[in-house]
């Protein structure tokens, strides 16, 4: 384990290397002057030509580069040129907004593809299975924005039940209270990745229907649905496992539309409003952040592997 674990921090490690080059030399390829936008448009070029200096922009690509790198290195991931702060503190005040959403998703993830999934794989072939895949096709080709729109128009606006735009955080009044601002956001982004992990649900456990530990189960007369969950999901809940971590890392990615229609203040909308500010310090961040997490995810789910089944052997 402890040679694996050393492997694959090697490799984490030439990864963000090359993801830092990619990430630094493409964006700074977006067209357009962060200055501009900063100064406004009635500066002079002498401004911003002083601005530049004082910012360090003025230098070769690869000197910003490094210098860049070496306090990344340090912890220090620049200044935002739009909010004249810490980018770490920038990424953290939106942070909270898309890591409770994600969350919240996740759980909505969980438990509607995952049980629907095992009763469809069941139920192969009836009219109730044709029914479920049918649905859950269905959701996954809807646009996100249109499902939140509507979710908008009939528990916010019609029946008035929960809020359709905004988050309060929870560490302010109200409380977990505020997360209620967070429920038609989730569903939304969790309706078209349950339905991803409720067909991969249903894939994989029919997949091991066909094997034959499973034949042998079945012609020793063990209970069906000792079967199902012993044999059959117990050996096809890997492959969804992979599926959830890297959906999970990219719920934050994916939340760009939804936070925009709800007008939440996380990652996702900063990551826009950015691009649009051409504020190069806090892109560089989230992007090498994100880039980070789905290390992270990926080296957790191996781990699982190897938890829920000592045969596999990491390597």
């Amino acid at each position: 384990m402890g040679r694996y674990l050393m492997q694959r921090l090697g490799a984490a490690v030439t990864t963000m290397a090359a993801a830092s080059v990619i990430i630094f030399f493409f964006i700074h390829l977006i067209p357009g002057d962060p200055l501009y936008v900063l100064l406004g448009d009635g500066s002079t070029p002498e401004q911003a030509e002083a601005l530049r200096a004082k910012m360090g922009l003025d230098r070769p690509i690869y000197v910003q580069y490094v210098t860049w790198l070496t306090n990344v290195l340090a912890g220090d991931f620049g200044q935002s040129i739009f909010f004249q702060a810490p980018v770490l503190e920038v990424i953290a005040d939106g942070a909270e907004t898309s890591i409770l959403l994600a969350s919240i998703t996740a759980v909505w993830v969980i438990l509607l593809g995952v049980p629907i999934g095992m009763v469809s794989a069941v139920r192969h072939g009836s009219w109730l299975d044709q029914g479920l895949s049918g649905t859950a096709m269905l959701l996954a080709s809807i646009p996100t924005f249109w499902v939140g729109l509507y979710l908008i128009l009939v528990f916010a606006a019609w029946l008035g039940w929960l809020p359709s735009s905004g988050y309060p955080s929870i560490f302010e009044d109200g409380g977990l209270a505020n997360l209620r601002h967070l429920l038609l956001p989730s569903i939304a982004l969790a309706a078209p990745n349950a339905a991803l992990i409720l067909r991969l649900t249903r894939a994989s456990m029919l997949d091991v229907a066909r094997e034959d530990f499973v034949r042998t189960a079945r012609a020793k007369g063990l209970p069906g649905w000792r079967i199902v969950v012993h044999h059959i999901f117990r050996n096809a809940v890997l492959t969804v496992i992979s599926a959830f971590g890297f959906t999970f890392a990219a719920l934050i990615s994916e939340a760009v539309v939804t936070e925009t229609v709800f007008a939440l203040p996380g990652i996702g909308r900063l990551v826009v409003q950015s691009i649009l500010r051409r504020d190069f310090p806090v892109i560089q961040g989230v992007i090498l952040i994100t880039v980070a997490l789905y290390l992270v995810i990926n080296l957790l789910v191996d781990l699982t592997y190897r938890w829920l089944d000592a045969r596999v052997e990491l390597e």
